[in-house]
C-alpha cells in the first residue's frame, strides 16, 4: 500500500481545496486518503486488511484493543460468505438485510468515519458504495464496578462510577427506568474529542439552564480536556479565583447522581473519568452525603447537623484559641483549664501557621506512599511528629490537639473543594486575628460570610438559598432529614 501515500495526500489537498468530505465510491482512492490521514504504516494499532465480499474488493479498518476479536471474526466471515448474487448494491441494504448485529450505521462524511475509527468503531469499506459501514463492536479497557473510595457509606449500594461512560450511564438508567430521563451525547476538543453525557429529565430540569450548559459546551475551543472534568468545570465557569467555594459537586456514586436527576439537576459524565458532576450547587448541596437517606430520619437529621456543626467548629477552633491565649484576661474562671501550660517558645501564629502546611505534607505523602508501607509511615510520623515535637518545644500540646481535631474533623464531610475553602479562610482569620485581636477576629468571621453570601452557583442563582431568598419550607427540609418523598402516600396499610 505505499504506493497510494502520495496520491492520497495529494487527494486530500484536493478534497480540503474544494470543500468536498465525503467519499467518492472508489475504493483505492478513499483507502489512500484514510492511510494518508491515519499513516497507517507507522501506526501499528490502525489496523486495515484487503478482503473480498460478494466479488467486489473491500476494506475494513480497525484499531487494535478496541474491537471484540471473536465478533470480528464472525463478522468477517459472514460477509466474505457473501455471494455476488446476494451482495445488494447499495451499503443501505447491506446494513439493513445483511449485517447481524445491533449498533450499525453509515455514513459518507470522511472527518466522522475518522472520528468513528478513532473512538474504536470499525469501519468497512466497499468498492463503488458512496458510505461506509460503521460496525460499534467495541470494547474499552476498564475496571470493575466497585464502591468508590471516597465516597463510602455504611449503608446502600456498593458500585461505583468507572472510567468508560457507557457504564456510567448504564448504572444511572438502571435506577431511573422512565422514558423522560435523557441521555444527550455531545464532545469537546479539537483532538481529543472527548465523549461528554448530558443527563437529566426532560420535565423537572430547567430549560433555558440546560440550553445554557449544552451551547457552552458545543462553543468549548480548546484542542483537548486534558484533566478531564476540571478542564470542564473551568470552561463552563470563568470563576473568580478569589472565592474558593466549589462551584460544582462531585460524586462517585450513580445512587446519588440519580437522586439528583430526579431533582431535576444536570448531571454530566465525562468520558475516561470516574465521578458525575453535578449542577448547580449550592452549600446545601456540597454537605449533603448519602448516609443522610440511608439511616431513619432521627438518624439522619443528627449526622446532617453533626456534620454541619463540625465544619463550623473546623474553621472557628484555632482562631477562638488564638484570640483568647492573646486576651488571656476574656477567659472566665471555670475556663481557665484551657490556659497553656507552658510558655510556649514559638509563637502560636506561626505554630499554626507550620502545622496547617505540615498536615498538607502528610496528606501528600499519603497519597504518594506504597499501600504497603502506609502503616508503618503512619505511625512513625504520629510518634515523630506527635510526641517528639511537643517533647522539643517547637509546638505546644494544645496547639497540637486543636490543630489534630481540625485535621480529623476535615473528613467529616467528603468535599475536597469545601475543606480547603474553609482551611483557606481559617488561615487569613487566623492572621487577622493576630494582628487586629478582637476587631480581626471578627473582620474574618465577617469576610467568610461575605464569601458565601455573594457567591453564586453556575446558574446565577444564590449559593445558600433557601436561606436567600428564604424558603422556610425548603429550608427545614435541607436541616432536618424528612421522610423520603412518596414513602407514605404509595404505601398501603395492610388490613
Amino acid at each position: 500500500m505505499t504506493e497510494n501515500v502520495s496520491p492520497g495526500k495529494k487527494d486530500m489537498l484536493q478534497r480540503e481545496s474544494s470543500g468536498n468530505g465525503s467519499l467518492t465510491g472508489s475504493l483505492q482512492a478513499d483507502m489512500a486518503y484514510l492511510n494518508s490521514t491515519l499513516d497507517v504504516e507507522k501506526n501499528f494499532d490502525i489496523i486495515y486488511r484487503v478482503i473480498q465480499i460478494g466479488g467486489k474488493e473491500a476494506c475494513m479498518y480497525l484499531i487494535d484493543g478496541f474491537c471484540k476479536d471473536d465478533l470480528v471474526q464472525k463478522l468477517l466471515q459472514y460477509f466474505m460468505d457473501l455471494t455476488p448474487d446476494k451482495l445488494p448494491q447499495k451499503m443501505h441494504g447491506l446494513s439493513k438485510q445483511f449485517t447481524p448485529y445491533v449498533e450499525v450505521d453509515i455514513e459518507d462524511q470522511l472527518d466522522t468515519i475518522v472520528h468513528s475509527l478513532l473512538s474504536g468503531i470499525f469501519v468497512l469499506l466497499i468498492d463503488g458504495n458512496e458510505k461506509a459501514l460503521l460496525i460499534d463492536a467495541r470494547t474499552y479497557p476498564a475496571r470493575g464496578v466497585e464502591e468508590p473510595e471516597k465516597d463510602k457509606t455504611l449503608r446502600g449500594s456498593k458500585d461505583g462510577f468507572v472510567e468508560t461512560l457507557v457504564s456510567n450511564t448504564a448504572l444511572i438508567r438502571r435506577r431511573i427506568r422512565s422514558a423522560d430521563l435523557h441521555m444527550e451525547m455531545l464532545n469537546a476538543g479539537d483532538s481529543s474529542r472527548t465523549d461528554i453525557a448530558l443527563c437529566y429529565m426532560k420535565e423537572r430540569v430547567d430549560t433555558a439552564f440546560l440550553d445554557e450548559i449544552r451551547q457552552k459546551i458545543q462553543n468549548i475551543k480548546v484542542d483537548a480536556l486534558t484533566m478531564n472534568q476540571e478542564s470542564l468545570a473551568e470552561c463552563l465557569y470563568q470563576r473568580k479565583w478569589y472565592n474558593p467555594f466549589p462551584k460544582f459537586k462531585y460524586t462517585e456514586r450513580p445512587d446519588t447522581a440519580s437522586a439528583q436527576v430526579l431533582e431535576g439537576n444536570i448531571v454530566i459524565l465525562v468520558d475516561n473519568s470516574p465521578s458525575a458532576m453535578i449542577l448547580p450547587t449550592t452549600i446545601f448541596d456540597v454537605v449533603e452525603e448519602a448516609d443522610d437517606y440511608y439511616f431513619p430520619p432521627i438518624t439522619g437529621t443528627y449526622l446532617r447537623i453533626t456534620r454541619f456543626f463540625i465544619s463550623l467548629l473546623t474553621y472557628l477552633v484555632t482562631p477562638t484559641f488564638l484570640l483568647l491565649m492573646n486576651n488571656p484576661q476574656w477567659i472566665p474562671e471555670s475556663l481557665s483549664f484551657i490556659l497553656l501550660k507552658e510558655e510556649p517558645n514559638l509563637p502560636l501564629i506561626w505554630q499554626f501557621l507550620v502545622l496547617e502546611l505540615a498536615i498538607d505534607g502528610l496528606k501528600l505523602a499519603a497519597i504518594n506512599t506504597p499501600n504497603m508501607l502506609s502503616t508503618p509511615l503512619s505511625v512513625m510520623a504520629a510518634l515523630v511528629l506527635g510526641e517528639f515535637s511537643v517533647n522539643s518545644g517547637w509546638f505546644s500540646a494544645e496547639v497540637m490537639l486543636y490543630m489534630a481535631f481540625v485535621a480529623i474533623a476535615n473528613y467529616t464531610q467528603a468535599n475536597y473543594e469545601l475543606g480547603y475553602a474553609l482551611k483557606f479562610l481559617r488561615i487569613i482569620t487566623l492572621l487577622l486575628t493576630q494582628w487586629l485581636s478582637l476587631w480581626g477576629y471578627i473582620g474574618g468571621i465577617l469576610l467568610s460570610v461575605l464569601a458565601i453570601v455573594c457567591n453564586r452557583t453556575v446558574s446565577g442563582k444564590s449559593y445558600i438559598y433557601p436561606l436567600i431568598p428564604f424558603d422556610w419550607k425548603n429550608l427545614k427540609n435541607r436541616l432536618i432529614r424528612r421522610r423520603l418523598p412518596g414513602a407514605l402516600g404509595n404505601c398501603r396499610k395492610s388490613d
